[in-house]
């Protein structure tokens, strides 16, 4: 177990709104899958979300009839009826929250409620993307911007990218704690060092702080190397009721407890760019799930850039509010670090289609599951991680999402 002096004292008291812990209306993942990942020039965004809800639903050993439930965002007209329908699915519940990269994180909370309270018995989460093959091929350009309507009118214009705004944050994280460029490059550096032993990653070799430092300049501070990179893929995860989990192929992995937060979309109104979200949804995702910070073994957290890695661990409470600089360094969150995060690589270096939220869950579980292969963490004694979070990001820095997983 990690020591994260930020989360010392005692034990938060489980919170009222608890209930997924309560017998008989636990909700367990059941099945998780990739799609083929990385470069993948031959397959439609509706191949791969049907490979990834295959693969998930083999994984689970369930027959697709007990599927009730669907939740999908980013695909068609009107996502997401019409990949339901791509999938021969006719789901009485269903979801398509879409708020960026915490897309996945906040559906799965959605469907775990739903479950709990008896609206659905088997929730199917699926996200497939041919981001990088689309602008190869010439089916589309790469975007500055999320649009220029409603509140974004006000910076678009002046030129205010996507990457300029985390752009901006970090620098003002430098500004006010003194964090410097060397300790944001460890992150990219660390998230390679764990995409080695991860086989679907899609870049692999190693690389070092000068590599990062030194690299073509994008956005201010922030190098190539500090910026996830485009890839193709899918993921699927099958989350069910605890009557389901007994008939399943596989121990089950519960989810604890959850949190959602929004903060803001325009900079203006954000109160303070060295604070995001996950401050609000991981509180509450850990008060529901009854646990600490320092009692989780691994995180898996949402890295379009560094700069989120680093902010997104001082505000789940893994150390102070200022001093994620210093906690990065020194191989922290290798998968044998102190405290293994993103342990699949991840937007860094092993994939990253779009809103990469779903590839969080089916990390962790992994992991939690003993099924890493030669990126598995393990702890004291040679046991398996007993709890895990995975905490995603959506726009910049507007929304977040947070889940507590836990085995047994």
């Amino acid at each position: 177990m990690a020591d994260h002096p930020a989360a010392a004292g005692p034990a938060p008291a489980p919170s009222a709104t608890a209930y997924l812990r309560a017998p008989g209306r636990r909700v367990a993942v059941a099945g998780i899958a990739l799609s083929d990942c990385g470069r993948v020039d031959d397959a439609t965004p509706y191949q791969l979300h049907a490979q990834a809800a295959r693969r998930a639903l083999a994984d689970s050993g369930l027959d697709r009839s007990v599927i009730d439930g669907f939740a999908s965002a980013g695909l068609g007209t009107l996502a997401p009826v019409e990949v339901a329908e791509y999938l021969g699915l006719k789901p009485t519940w269903v979801d398509s929250t879409s708020v960026g990269g915490s897309t996945w994180e906040v559906m799965a909370a959605h469907a775990a409620d739903a479950i709990a309270a008896g609206h659905a018995k088997a929730v199917l989460l699926v996200y497939g993307s041919t981001a990088r093959a689309d602008i190869r091929a010439g089916r589309r350009t790469s975007n500055l911007s999320f649009g220029a309507r409603g509140p974004l009118q006000f910076e678009v214009p002046y030129g205010h990218t996507l990457i300029a705004k985390y752009a901006m944050a970090a620098r003002r994280h430098q500004h006010a704690y003194g964090t410097t460029l060397e300790q944001l490059a460890q992150v990219a550096v660390q998230a390679r060092a764990n995409a080695a032993h991860n086989p679907d990653a899609m870049y692999r070799n190693p690389i070092t702080v000068d590599e990062v430092l030194s690299g073509p300049m994008i956005a201010d501070p922030f190098t190539k190397l500090h910026c996830c990179i485009r890839s193709d893929g899918g993921a699927a995860v099958l989350l069910v009721s605890e009557e389901l989990a007994a008939d399943c192929a596989k121990d089950p992995v519960w989810v604890l407890g959850s949190g959602e937060h929004v903060s803001h979309t325009t900079m203006s109104e954000w109160d303070d760019f060295t604070v995001s979200p996950a401050a609000v949804s991981g509180r509450l995702a850990f008060e529901r799930a009854g646990v600490r910070p320092d009692e989780i073994d691994l995180a898996e957290l949402y890295d379009a850039f560094t700069y989120m890695t680093l902010v997104t661990l001082e505000d789940l409470g893994f150390c102070p509010k200022g001093e994620g600089g210093a906690f990065v360094e020194k191989g922290r969150l290798l998968r044998d670090g102190d405290f293994p995060v993103n342990t699949d690589g991840g937007g860094l270096s092993a994939q990253h289609p779009g809103m990469r939220g779903l590839f969080l869950l089916v990390e962790a579980v992994r992991q939690l599951r003993g099924e890493a292969g030669d990126g598995q963490v393990t702890k004291a004694g040679g046991r398996l991680p007993r709890l895990a979070v995975a905490s995603g990001t959506g726009g910049w820095f507007c929304s977040s999402g947070t889940l507590v997983l836990g085995r047994g």
